[in-house]
Parts: structure tokens; sequence; C-alpha cells
């Protein structure tokens, strides 16, 4: 377990080369890796969104499956943007920003997060509450730093 835990936090430092200033986590200039954030709610799974419909927030562009879910999200981006701007839920309670991936994504609370990799996603479900309480102060101080 010792080892694992020295393994994930070299990890986290090693990803420092790949940490963003832009408060939403961008891959290749699309949100969330250019998935559908609101599919995430009403398909229950990743949906990868259409260059046919985009919304531009917060200095990010957002794909969607659809008109209707790019204007369910304009109308209310808050309900179904990601927590911590789509970093690492785990990343954001230790103080810092990390990318993640789409299959560790999870819902809780009406809130979508993701993690950076499903060992991560698996450390975090262990203690949600402590690790979500942890992440909302620290976003506050970590969203538009590198």
């Amino acid at each position: 377990m010792k080892k694992l835990l020295v393994c994930i936090a070299a990890s986290f430092f090693s990803m420092t080369t790949y940490a963003q200033k832009s408060e939403i986590f961008q891959k290749d200039g699309k949100a969330i890796r250019g998935y559908d954030p609101v599919a995430f709610f009403t398909a229950g799974a990743p949906v990868m969104g259409d260059s046919m419909f985009t919304y531009n927030w917060k200095d990010a562009t957002w794909l969607f499956a659809s008109k209707e879910n790019r204007e369910l999200f304009r109308a209310q981006p808050e309900k179904y943007a990601p927590k911590y701007g789509g970093y690492c839920a785990y990343g954001t309670a230790d103080g810092h920003k990390a990318p993640t991936e789409v299959g560790t994504w999870t819902i809780l609370d009406g809130k979508l997060y993701f993690n950076y990799n499903n060992k991560v996603k698996e450390m975090w479900s262990r203690k949600t509450d402590e690790y979500i309480r942890k992440a909302d102060v620290n976003w506050e101080n970590i969203k538009d730093k590198e």
C-alpha cells in the first residue's frame, strides 16, 4: 500500500507539466476532452460531443451531442459542468490541478466529478465526503493557477 501511494504521489508531481492555468480542464482546445457534459446526466454515460454543437463558457469550448444538450447547458452551465473545472477531484483535494480520464466520472448529489485514473478514483471513492470538503476549499485557491 505504501508503495502504491508513493507511486501515485510521484505521478501527481510529474503531472505539474500538464497543469493548466485555465479554470476548465481542456485537451486539444476542448473542455473535458470534447465530451458532452450534459450526457453524463441524461444518458448516464460518456458521449462524445459534436463540433456542430459548441458553446463557449469560462474561456473553454464545450461540445455537445445535440442541440438540446447544448441548450440545457447554456441555460444552466453550473448544473452540468464538472466540479473543479473537470480537473481531478482527488488532486484538487490535495491542492493541485491534475488532468483526468473521462472513464473515471462519478455523479454525487447532482454534481459531476472526474479523477486522474481509476486507481485514484478508487482511493477518492473511499472518502468522497472528506475529499470533496477539502477540494471545495482548495479550488478557490488553485482554479486560476497553474
